[in-house]
């Protein structure tokens, strides 16, 4: 009975690492009430997730947010993320913002609740270079 109990533990605890450094409480420092919007799209390397990208709402406008997991951080630690909103037909992501080796990174709020948009992330490092959007929300 022990030994069932310690593998069922060790796989729990297996699972648990599988899932560290995923995004799970964002804070905006910019809007104090913000709701994610469309599901998470994920940057990856090869099949490893090295971040989560997300788009929210809330102070009447649409933030992009990118979160870098754990698991890439720790092997990589020169890179920028930038973090934008994508409207259907624009050209570019607006609301633009990017930073250095840091964990997360919210996009500056955009006035956008009235259009079809994405949020949008990407990563760019000496090894990487890709981005990915959100799933449209209209």
């Amino acid at each position: 009975m022990q030994k069932k109990i310690g593998s069922v533990v060790l796989a729990a605890a297996a699972l648990a690492l599988t899932f560290t450094g995923q995004a799970q409480a964002e804070t905006n420092p910019s809007c104090s009430s913000v709701t994610q919007i469309g599901a998470t799209a994920y940057l990856k390397s090869g099949s490893t997730i090295i971040a989560s990208v997300k788009q929210f709402k809330g102070c009447d406008k649409n933030w992009g947010y990118v979160y870098v997991w754990d698991s890439w951080r720790a092997n990589h630690r020169t890179y920028r993320i930038y973090a934008g909103v994508q409207v259907r037909g624009g050209e570019f992501p607006i609301g633009y913002n990017s930073v250095e080796n840091k964990q997360e990174l919210w996009s500056y709020g955009t006035p956008t609740l009235d259009k079809c948009t994405k949020g949008y992330g990407a990563i760019v490092s000496s090894s990487y270079d890709y981005g990915v959007e959100t799933e449209e929300r209209c």
